[in-house]
């Protein structure tokens, strides 16, 4: 188990600070009574508030955070202004990593500090018109969407959209991350027409910058086929759901080539913690469709199984790689696929020659 260090914290002395000066909360803007006892630059409302912000986002930055909040002769001089400026851009980039990576393991609340992070920075540095916080934007808005504050993510998507307007040559990828945020919140509201319209976007801009052959795209036509679900189009879903498998299955099998040429060859860490959920769950979610089916596509349960299996031999969990490959080997001997079954069983010898890796155990 991951062992965490809980915050330190100290009373704000407001005889210590120059006159007129008053600290706010890093998270709600209201005033502080708390500084963090580390830093000493970052100041809470509450001890309820530090502590979120320091699960979300402050252990991991705490001490970027002091140059760049530390006012020096050095730093008023245009060399020091540089390198603010520089500290303050990795900042953005590291904030906006831990954001994406919390979204991904759906610790929505964990993520909006982090968001809230990139954004305030963003601000900073760009400007509060900038179409530079349109990420920090859309990053907010998936954390209020998974908490179920729709009226708080339809008006950051509400910003977010209205910055992209004003900026119609701001690239396809953030097109397509925007319309991908849409497509969720229409979802969410039940608008089932206007999240296809918005999922079918996202796909055209996310193809132009990925290629239609590639995992964003395929994620893109995941979540359009959840929408056709809930409209009933099973046999829509079933062709864009093995349009996914399929991707993935191309993918995956990149990955897994060298070890097929060379079974004892290192492996490497190929996905973050927060990529291999996300696909875990993709490809759960069209297992689970199908199983749900009274007439079942054997051929797209074992391409998911296929899928899932190398997955896991990737992350190096041999039990969950053997599992999942002996479910698809299952499911591809009751499809006239037999192209899949010799993959499967490939994969299945493979696996046997591997050991468990030491990570894999500790998950468990």
């Amino acid at each position: 188990m991951e062992t965490r260090h809980l915050p330190i914290a100290s009373r704000i002395i407001p005889l210590a600070l120059p006159k007129g000066t008053e600290k706010l909360c890093e998270l709600c803007q209201n005033r502080a009574y708390l500084q963090c006892a580390q830093c000493r630059v970052t100041f809470y409302c509450d001890a309820t508030h530090q502590f979120a912000d320091w699960v979300g986002i402050h252990e991991k930055i705490c001490p970027l955070l002091v140059p760049i909040r530390t006012e020096t002769l050095e730093s008023f001089s245009k060399e020091g202004r540089i390198e603010k400026d520089i500290k303050k851009r990795e900042l953005i980039a590291i904030a906006r990593s831990i954001a994406e990576g919390k979204l991904t393991e759906g610790k929505h609340e964990e993520a909006l500090p982090a968001g809230q992070t990139c954004l305030h920075f963003c601000m900073d540095v760009f400007g509060p018109c900038s179409i530079q916080l349109v990420p920090a934007y859309l990053l907010l808005a998936e954390g209020y969407m998974g908490l179920g504050n729709i009226s708080s993510a339809a008006e950051l998507l509400s910003q977010a959209e209205l910055s992209v307007s004003k900026n119609p040559d701001c690239g396809h990828d953030l097109h397509h991350r925007l319309h991908r945020s849409l497509g969720r919140l229409q979802s969410i509201m039940g608008d089932l027409e206007g999240a296809l319209f918005n999922y079918a976007n996202d796909i055209y801009h996310a193809a132009e910058v990925y290629g239609l052959d590639s995992t964003v795209c395929s994620n893109g036509y995941f979540l359009l086929a959840n929408i056709f679900a809930k409209q009933g189009k099973t046999q829509i879903v079933r062709s864009m759901y093995n349009e996914v498998a399929q991707t993935w299955n191309s993918h995956l099998t990149k990955l897994i080539e060298p070890f097929l040429e060379n079974p004892t060859a290192s492996l490497e860490p190929t996905f973050d913690k927060a990529k291999q959920v996300e696909v875990d769950k993709i490809l759960h979610t069209i297992l689970d469709f199908e199983r749900h089916q009274s007439r079942k596509e054997h051929a797209l349960m074992a391409l998911a199984s296929l899928c899932l299996s190398m997955l896991w031999f990737m992350g190096g969990d041999r039990v969950k790689a053997r599992d999942f490959g002996r479910s698809a080997l299952q499911s591809s001997q009751m499809s006239p696929n037999q192209e899949l079954s010799t993959a499967v069983q490939k994969l299945l010898d493979l696996v046997e020659t591997r050991p468990q890796t030491s990570e894999a155990k500790r998950s468990k």
